[in-house]
């Protein structure tokens, strides 16, 4: 798909792109443009992220703007391509996978001066698409912009929503389901995979261009280092460390850890069959298509160091001058993760009770709530918020109590939280503060996701898609139980509950 000049001086959105990745080698990616769509019409512009990337939101809206986010006309100064990588599946190794329906535009320098991907999702094939439409539907793409949308809101690492658009045209999934594409803005696309590519076709060059390119991308200070490649592993190791243990304070399952959805700068990536838990369940499950629970909410931090350890395999070449000094470097520095991690979600949880302070006691402190809901079915967000109330004095406990199936269950627990507050010596409204201060009100529950992606796909009504992203972009906030709020923080009915999320592939 080529531009006419006149198209050029039609386009009325300036990118400013400066694309560094197309400047790399020609075997780290394939030049492909987005295939055209019939009849593109957008569903929604991120107008507060489009600013902060230096982004003109109404030029975005307009009708060259919609083209380009779907993939109809080539933004001046994008050089579009798929970028080439690998991946373990399920611990599935395959050699060559790629973007197999997602298109880099270019990159832009954002407000705040750091490098940021544009990438289309559901824009066709691709030579890495195997056999594979390279379309998205609607649905997984209203998934994916309200969830990445929400953690970003929570303060998570992650990928971000700039466009959803409607392509006029079907997929053949299960069922026909209305086509779109989704406007994905990351660090970068960089991923565990990435490596393993070139490690897996022995290219050491391929791999050393690459590391340093992440290095300078993501790891500037790690240039410096004494060994460079083992400080940027380090880095992304504690990144992940970090990134693993806020999912687990907040409830998300990812859903589908393969190493190619393994960011090398340490943002939540592809957004598939994730959601968030209601009833604490460590075991939870999700996923449809991951039948055994490889990637359940309590084996999230073990799949991520799995990951992180077919990195350092992967960059071996790299971390040292004979493979023994390589091995014992790779071992060390994966031998960082579980304390990182640990720290990282204690102090988590800590926050989550209230605690600014560190006791001995408080990791059984927490395990022990923990260990209390999952026994009792508690929501995992709404014990946690409503610990603000308890924390002003057992007059506030009611709100916990019924959550739990035996309220007495929770009783026990309070004792000893409250005797541990007293040690912050601060007042109860303080802790209340604090505590509304990390635990949302409002998540996207996975009945309300599903509400809204049927409202659009059944009747193209996006009510419901914006109210809940009003309502998730504030997710700390108090709100009264005016008119339809409540529905927001409610966990679901029995009949209501969805227990399988899809991919979208």
């Amino acid at each position: 798909m080529g531009m006419s000049l006149a198209d050029v001086d039609a386009v009325r959105v300036r990118f400013g792109f400066e694309n560094s990745y197309a400047r790399l080698p020609e075997r780290f990616y394939a030049r492909v443009n987005p295939v055209p769509v019939a009849a593109p019409r957008l569903v929604k512009v991120n107008v507060g992220l489009a600013r902060e990337l230096g982004l003109d939101p109404e030029a975005l809206a307009s009708e060259e703007g919609v083209a380009i986010l779907a993939g109809n006309r080539v933004g001046e100064g994008s050089e579009p391509l798929a970028i080439a990588y690998a991946g373990h599946q399920f611990g599935y190794f395959v050699p060559v996978l790629g973007d197999g329906r997602a298109n880099l535009l270019g990159e832009v320098v954002g407000r705040d001066g750091v490098r940021y991907d544009l990438q289309l999702k559901g824009s066709g094939p691709t030579p890495f698409s195997r056999r594979g439409d390279g379309r998205a539907a609607l649905g997984p793409v209203l998934r994916e912009y309200i969830v990445s949308e929400a953690m970003a809101a929570l303060g998570v690492p992650t990928t971000r929503a700039l466009a959803a658009v409607t392509t006029g045209e079907q997929v053949f999934r299960e069922t026909v389901l209305p086509g779109a594409v989704i406007t994905r803005v990351a660090a970068s696309h960089l991923r565990v995979g990435t490596f393993q590519y070139f490690a897996a076709k022995k290219d050491v060059d391929g791999l050393k261009v690459l590391a340093d390119y992440a290095i300078g991308r993501h790891y500037p200070e790690a240039a410096g280092a004494k060994e460079p490649y083992r400080a940027m592993l380090d880095g992304v190791i504690g990144r992940h460390a970090r990134l693993i243990a806020r999912w687990m304070t907040l409830g998300f399952i990812h859903g589908v850890m393969n190493t190619d959805n393994t960011s090398i700068s340490g943002e939540t990536i592809d957004y598939g069959p994730c959601a968030f838990m209601e009833a604490f369940d460590p075991a939870m499950v999700y996923s449809s298509i991951d039948r055994q629970g490889r990637y359940a909410y309590g084996n999230q931090a073990q799949a991520a160091l799995w990951n992180l350890t077919r990195l350092a395999e992967a960059l071996l070449p790299l971390l040292g001058t004979t493979e023994e000094a390589a091995l014992v470097s790779a071992r060390e520095a994966l031998a960082g993760f579980e304390p990182q991690f640990v720290a990282a979600h204690l102090e988590g949880l800590r926050r989550k009770l209230g605690l600014w302070s560190a006791q001995e006691g408080d990791a059984a402190l927490a395990e022990d709530l923990l260990g209390r809901m999952a026994e009792n079915g508690a929501d995992f967000t709404l014990t946690f918020r409503r610990l603000a109330e308890a924390a002003c004095g057992p007059e506030g406990d009611v709100g916990v109590r019924g959550l739990f199936a035996d309220p007495s269950a929770y009783d026990a627990w309070a004792v000893g939280w409250r005797r541990r507050l007293e040690e912050e010596q601060v007042s109860g409204g303080e802790i209340a503060a604090r505590i509304r201060g990390v635990n949302p009100m409002f998540i996207p529950r996975n009945h309300l996701v599903q509400a809204v992606i049927e409202a659009a796909v059944e009747r193209q009504d996006y009510g419901p898609f914006e109210e809940l992203l009003e309502v998730t972009s504030r997710p700390y906030d108090d709100h009264p139980d005016g008119p339809g709020m409540v529905r927001f923080w409610t966990p679901a009915l029995p009949d209501e509950c969805v227990r399988q999320t899809f991919c979208g592939t």
